[in-house]
């Protein structure tokens, strides 16, 4: 799955064009490297989010095409 729509799906970010737009301006990282919106995303990736003021890290447990609110967290 794509970056940009996983960072929607699993509701890290709320629009998939602010997450391409983010991986743009280079705020995404994955495993520490600056990442695409079309990177490929795996489990057991570590993907760092820097917007506003802080930035947060999450690592990748399931990848799932949809997800509904309750299954999001388990992404």
């Amino acid at each position: 799955m794509r970056l940009d729509k996983f960072l929607k799906v699993s509701r890290i970010i709320k629009r998939r064009t602010v997450a391409n737009e983010a991986c743009d301006a280079g705020r995404i990282e994955v495993n520490g490297k600056v990442a695409r919106a079309s990177y490929n995303v795996k489990t057991g990736d570590k993907i760092t989010v820097s917007l506003g003021q802080g930035s947060r890290t999450f690592e990748v447990l399931e990848v799932l095409e949809h997800a509904l609110k309750e299954d999001a967290a388990k992404m």
